[in-house]
């Protein structure tokens, strides 16, 4: 089976061709300033040539056709037709309470989505233009199958995902905390207990999802117990640009003071905060550690302020679940960062954690970084959340 994996912004849309059952990946590409102008880089991975050119791209609609046509075009394309293309899993940021699992695109479906937009208002819409665009342009007998960002986090016991407010607001409205990330921490969770050769449903593990937006899961049993993230995905760690935790009591005093109105402040929180607001340098932590080395102080502070609340959160999630057998770091920051791994299991001593050095300077593979004596095994694990959504598409489909 060919599952084609869409992930659509309101100007973008990120796409990959896979095969599931093999993990073979046919072709990837990034369609870029949708309605204002356009740009289309396609890459086919048989060794035909990569296109990279301005092509004119006025909806979702068009970014579609186009990365159809240069799939089986003879020049840049992998499939001899539309026709092999037997799916499609759409990545959906915001599920609200409605899933708890990935599922068949249907109108009820697409109701759903739609009415968890204020929740999630940036990407849903989005998400929902890129599924309309694949029905519009494929057709309505290809199957498409959506997977949420927040279902993975559907198992957190109300005493976690609970927030201590009017409890008239979650019974009205359903503010608490959902979660993101979750198609990631679900794949290296996978991972890590296929490398560790035992079930999931016997581990206890911590991923440390770290990039330019990060997030820390407690795993237990293969479900998630806990996470980092909110009802946004402002809270928890300071990330590049988001804040993470911060008493709003703060947030009102600057808004006073400097007469900011909410969306003002919401911008500078989301945009302008986090390891960038702390340094002045930079968002991107590999700016951070050549400032810090040049004797920044403020940017070796933001690298101290993001992986002590890394260790905290670890933790405080050891503590939730009474125990960790794993912790795992991924993505951009966690992936490729051998300094930001070494600081923040220096906290964890307690813990028994003990870094193998010539391990952790290793990247780009699943590695284990634990000394063969750490009480708690230290995994690195590449995320693959474009194959997580190609698997579950193919399992519902198949289905």
């Amino acid at each position: 089976m060919k599952v084609l994996v869409i992930n659509a912004g309101s100007s973008s849309l990120k796409y990959q061709l896979i095969d599931p059952a093999t993990e073979e990946v046919f072709a990837k590409g990034l369609c870029e300033r949708i309605g204002i102008g356009g740009h289309l880089k396609h890459t086919p991975l048989n060794g035909k040539p990569v296109f990279d050119e301005d092509i004119d791209l006025p909806t979702h609609n068009e970014a579609i056709a186009a990365v159809l046509d240069k799939m089986t075009s003879e020049a840049y394309g992998v499939v001899a037709s539309m026709k092999e293309i037997d799916a499609v899993g759409h990545r959906v940021v915001h599920g609200g309470e409605s899933f708890a699992s990935s599922v068949l695109i249907t109108d009820e479906v697409m109701k759903a989505i739609e009415d968890c937009i204020p929740f999630a208002p940036l990407h849903n819409p989005a998400n929902l233009t890129g599924i309309n665009a694949c029905t519009e342009v494929m057709g309505k007998d290809v199957p498409q199958v959506a997977v949420f960002d927040t279902s993975f986090h559907q198992t957190m016991p109300a005493k976690a995902y609970t927030y201590a407010i009017p409890h008239e607001y979650y019974d009205n409205d359903k503010i608490r905390r959902y979660g993101f990330h979750g198609t990631s921490h679900r794949y290296v969770s996978g991972r890590a207990a296929e490398m560790l050769g035992k079930p999931i449903e016997e581990l206890k593990l911590i991923s440390c999802h770290m990039g330019n937006g990060s997030s820390i899961c407690a795993i237990e049993g293969g479900k998630s117990v806990d996470t980092s993230m909110g009802f946004t995905p402002l809270v928890g760690l300071p990330m590049g640009t988001r804040c993470g935790q911060l008493d709003t009591g703060a947030v009102q005093f600057i808004m006073n003071k400097y007469g900011f109105n909410i969306d003002e402040m919401l911008n500078i929180l989301n945009k302008k905060s986090g390891v960038l607001g702390i340094s002045g340098v930079s968002s991107d932590f590999r700016d951070l550690d050549n400032a810090a080395a040049d004797g920044n102080d403020r940017a070796a502070l933001a690298l101290d302020v993001f992986n002590y609340w890394v260790a905290k959160t670890v933790g405080g999630y050891t503590a939730a679940m009474n125990g960790v057998d794993a912790i795992i770091f991924t993505a951009g920051v966690g992936e490729n960062s051998a300094s930001t791994r070494a600081a923040i299991c220096e906290y964890l001593g307690y813990l028994g954690c003990s870094v193998d050095a010539e391990q952790n300077s290793k990247r780009g593979e699943d590695l284990v970084i634990s000394t063969a004596d750490s009480k708690v095994k230290l995994l690195v694990i590449p995320t693959n959340e474009e194959l997580m959504i190609a698997m579950d598409t193919a399992e519902i489909v198949g289905k």
